[in-house]
């Protein structure tokens, strides 16, 4: 959703591909998503399983997540309206945690497969418990032209890939990983100290942003944001000082309202019709 906000003033359009179960919930999400003008016909429905939730904890500020277990996100099939998705579209965000399950992991290699050499694919990290493994993580990395992850994940996956020395600084294993894997770039999030921007040849910091948070505000979803936004700079070939600066944006005024979906201001959308202006 926060990808699809950003491409409007590009004539772009982003779309989630999932699969929900045929109740309220998965009639909710499809509903809203067509209420921001997406399309809707990537999410399956599934007769037999019920749609996924997360349960988020609170924790002096920090969330923590409890996922429900086979649910209908882990049953992905691969179709003809996929296949034509593949190979049309020009970037791709994938997630560790819809590779917990066979079927679905399944799917997105061979969606990722299916895409052209010169889509970008941004693998996004996200340690959670029961949901990785090592093989997951390295077929993730394989196939990513961009990796992105935390400041606390990071030193995790690289331990468990065996990628550079344990106390190596953030800025070494990153490297390391970009030369393990022949990465593009790798996007490191380190909370409310911004976004990292690492090629093999730079290392690019984030302008800072801030926005007053709401009263009930969580953190939940600024990643989200801020993958969203580097997505779309890196489809648009942006100068990487400027993909920084913008998920700095993104995430930051998700982590200053509730919930992980917040409708991204026209400031930030502003923003975009800026970079595309070349400005």
């Amino acid at each position: 959703v926060h990808a699809h906000r950003l491409a409007g003033p590009l004539a772009g359009c982003a779309v989630v591909v999932s699969r929900v179960g045929q109740d309220d919930l998965g009639r909710r999400l499809i509903s809203e998503l067509a209420e921001r003008g997406m399309e809707t016909r990537y999410i399956q429905t599934d007769p037999d399983r019920e749609t996924g939730r997360a349960y988020v904890h609170m924790n002096d500020g920090k969330p923590t997540f409890e996922l429900e277990q086979d649910a209908a996100w882990d049953w992905l099939q691969f179709d003809p309206d996929l296949d034509d998705l593949a190979r049309r579209c020009e970037g791709v965000a994938f997630g560790s945690l819809a590779l917990r399950n066979g079927q679905t992991r399944n799917t997105i290699y061979r969606f990722l497969d299916t895409c052209s050499q010169r889509t970008i694919r941004l693998f996004d990290v996200n340690l959670r418990a029961n949901t990785f493994d090592r093989n997951g993580l390295q077929r993730g990395c394989e196939f990513a032209t961009t990796v992105k992850l935390n400041d606390e994940e990071l030193p995790v996956v690289c331990a468990i890939l065996g990628v550079g020395s344990p106390g190596d600084e953030p800025q070494k294993l990153s490297r390391a990983m970009i030369k393990q894997f022949a990465l593009v770039h790798l996007v490191l999030t380190r909370a409310e100290r911004g976004t990292l921007l690492i090629t093999p040849f730079d290392c690019v910091e984030g302008q800072p942003a801030h926005y007053p948070p709401q009263a009930d505000a969580d953190p939940v979803g600024a990643g989200d944001a801020c993958a969203a936004a580097c997505l779309l700079g890196l489809v648009q070939r942006w100068p990487i000082q400027r993909i920084a600066d913008l998920a700095n944006h993104a995430g930051a005024y998700v982590a200053s309202q509730s919930g992980a979906s917040a409708c991204l201001p026209q400031s930030i959308v502003d923003m975009v019709k800026a970079c595309g202006n070349g400005a």
